[in-house]
């Protein structure tokens, strides 16, 4: 039972987090442009990126679509670490890092609502 309960608040902080940074890329915010600017990402590269951040953080919430949900937002931020490992920039990497452990975490302890 209080795996379930830390299981549905980890749940809840990657859904919260996935919405906040997918709504900064989707609305362009300065830091983003800078981010992803550096690797040749347009705004419109990074408002379909965060279009699709904010449709994995929801698909999280679905039980049908909870693996999905994470492996896309599990990808993204895959994606964001090679972009920081091209740039050999460790601390991007490190910071990076525990949003994708978060995902993966997720993925094992599987959706808490499923046998209720």
């Amino acid at each position: 039972m209080i795996l379930k309960i830390f299981n549905g608040a980890l749940i809840v902080l990657a859904v919260f987090m996935g919405i906040k940074q997918g709504y900064a890329m989707l609305a362009g915010k300065s830091e983003m442009m800078e981010m992803f600017g550096k690797w040749g990402f347009s705004k419109t590269a990074l408002a379909i990126n965060g279009a699709i951040t904010i449709i994995a953080a929801l698909l999280i919430l679905f039980p049908k679509t909870f693996v999905w949900g994470n492996f896309l937002m599990a990808a993204g931020i895959l994606l964001i670490i090679c972009l920081h490992l091209l740039d050999k920039d460790l601390k991007g990497v490190l910071i990076e890092l525990p949003f994708l452990l978060l995902n993966l975490a997720i993925i094992y302890l599987q959706y808490p609502l499923k046998n209720v």
